[in-house]
């Protein structure tokens, strides 16, 4: 009886962060098994609906910014390879109270990292992008060098690269099991076991499914996005940039019509708790789908509110206090682990990919981590 293949490392989950660590890691010349329940690019995850937004001066927390840097960076090499768009420089508006904490972080950041921001008032916003009303109390921060990704787009070149390196793929091949050895991990399924010295788990949604010893602080939640007839002169890319908006307790955020798709629009509070196995593409299930969508609409871009062109759903896999986790298994050293995105990881999925190659070959990352630690939930 044959031996079963040896792997330096098996990413399992290949998604947003997995696709981008299985590059990293063949680009080093790791001997990489990359294993996914789907077939990425899918519409199971948290990369679906085409674009993501990525901002440099972070309302989440300065800690984020030297990250989303270094993601900028890879992010544009990327983009210089492959034959399709992954990042357009729409720049990034955000809308809201004069005292809003999440602004206030933001130019925060800004200033600490000397990032480029416009601080706008009421009557500069309205008068440079007339499709947008805010209240008397609004101020903007623009953005200039930021924008959009492409993320299935993303994904997509991410594979070709590590299948180019000698990746092996296993797509459509659900994990059942980890059984975990002092020098190595066997990695069951339905159809073969596989085994290699290293793992990284970036499942997403199904992280809790797969490492129930741990008890990760996670709760998959339904999420979703629309698009929506406008008025091409004043929100297309050409004009607007990508946005988000306070209002109230919620924040909305949305993408200029690109090639007369339509204006998106999603919101980052809210959504449902499910079950990751139980996700489907049933956009319109619940009046507040299109719903709060409009409401958006009605009060910030009202000549943007027309037909609906099309809606989809995503994951989100919210971590207790919406912080990323990246950590070692607690028990098991050659097991790292990515999760807990929380609704605003996309942006730092090349930083990741590259982080995590670096964790599991290296030992060690430059970046600070130590925010991301498991035990922060157990103080």
């Amino acid at each position: 009886m044959s031996q079963p293949v040896r792997y330096d490392v098996a990413v399992i989950g290949a998604g947003t962060m997995g696709m981008s660590a299985a590059s990293f890691l063949t680009e080093r010349g790791a001997h990489t098994l990359v294993i996914d329940a789907f077939d990425p690019p899918h519409n199971k995850g948290s990369h679906h609906g085409d674009t993501r937004m990525i901002r440099h001066a972070y309302g989440e927390g300065r800690a984020y910014v030297s990250l989303v840097k270094r993601a900028q960076t890879l992010w544009e090499e990327l983009d210089r390879e492959a034959p399709y768009p992954i990042f357009q420089k729409t720049g990034v508006l955000g809308l809201g109270p004069r005292d809003s904490a999440f602004l206030g972080e933001t130019i925060a950041s800004a200033e600490k990292y000397e990032l480029p921001l416009q601080l706008l008032s009421k009557q500069d916003v309205e008068a440079r992008w007339p499709g947008i009303s805010i209240p008397d109390d609004y101020i903007g921060c623009y953005e200039t060098e930021s924008g959009l990704l492409y993320s299935e787009n993303a994904i997509r070149a991410y594979r070709e690269r590590a299948a180019a390196n000698g990746a092996e793929l296993v797509m459509n091949t659900p994990v059942e099991l980890l059984e975990f050895h002092e020098d190595g991990v066997t990695i069951v399924t339905s159809e073969a076991t596989f085994y290699a010295k290293n793992v990284i788990v970036t499942v997403g949604a199904w992280a809790k499914q797969l490492l129930p010893d741990i008890s990760l602080p996670l709760q998959p939640t339904r999420k979703v996005v629309g698009w929506f007839d406008a008025d091409e002169i004043l929100y297309s890319d050409a004009t607007l940039p990508s946005f988000f908006v306070e209002d109230g307790d919620r924040m909305f955020y949305g993408f200029p019509s690109l090639d007369g798709a339509g204006l998106k629009v999603g919101q980052t509070d809210g959504g449902q708790a499910i079950d990751p196995n139980l996700h489907t593409q049933d956009f319109g299930r619940y009046e507040t789908d299109e719903g709060d969508l409009r409401h958006f609409l009605a009060t910030y871009m009202p000549k943007a509110n027309g037909d609906l062109k099309q809606g989809k759903t995503c994951l989100y896999t919210m971590s207790d206090d919406h912080d990323f986790i990246v950590d070692v298994h607690p028990e098991h050293p050659n097991v790292l682990i990515a999760c807990g995105f929380s609704g605003h990881g996309f942006k730092f999925g090349s930083v990741m990919g590259e982080v995590l190659s670096q964790l599991t070959l290296d030992g060690q990352t430059p970046f600070d981590l130590s925010g991301f630690r498991l035990d922060r939930f157990r103080a």
